[in-house]
């Protein structure tokens, strides 16, 4: 009789197999991914400082130009138009300093582009956070003649 009431039916079978991998699955997220990236020891790298209207975007590179670490304003949590200020670009600054402070980054040469008002603020930061300014370069585009004009309005 006890074998007369076990749902013999392929659905009940599947579900029944689902429950097993759930349980798998759930196993192997607790268990350690593996190991932890290793860090690069860099003592001289570039400072790229992307200053627009509306945002303020810094990235720490080695000379090869592979990331250390970056960071934006939204990232540090302002929002709007705060995110372009000079204040906002001190504290980019800061965040980026940390976490890039493990890989012994002590000169930097700083490569702006962009025509915001966080230019200035960053480069400031970055010698007020322990980093020696060895150069800035503008590396702002700008256009020899610019895109075709429109063609006159005809009322």
């Amino acid at each position: 009789m006890a074998d007369e009431m076990k749902p013999t039916t392929e659905a009940a079978v599947s579900t029944e197999a689902s429950t097993e991998k759930g349980a798998a699955d759930a196993k192997s997220s607790t268990r350690p991914r593996g190991k932890k990236k290793a860090v690069k020891q860099v003592s001289i790298g570039r400072a790229y400082v992307q200053a627009t209207y509306n945002n303020t975007i810094v990235t720490l590179t080695d000379n090869n130009g592979n990331v250390l670490g970056w960071s934006s304003a939204g990232v540090v949590g302002f929002k709007g138009p705060k995110k372009s200020t000079p204040y906002a670009a001190g504290l980019i600054v800061k965040d980026v300093c940390d976490k890039v402070k493990e890989s012994g980054l002590k000169e930097i040469s700083v490569f702006v582009c962009g025509v915001g008002s966080g230019r200035e603020g960053a480069v400031r930061a970055f010698h007020a956070n322990g980093l020696n300014v060895s150069s800035i370069k503008d590396i702002t585009p700008i256009p020899h003649n610019g895109c075709r004009a429109p063609k006159p309005r005809r009322v």
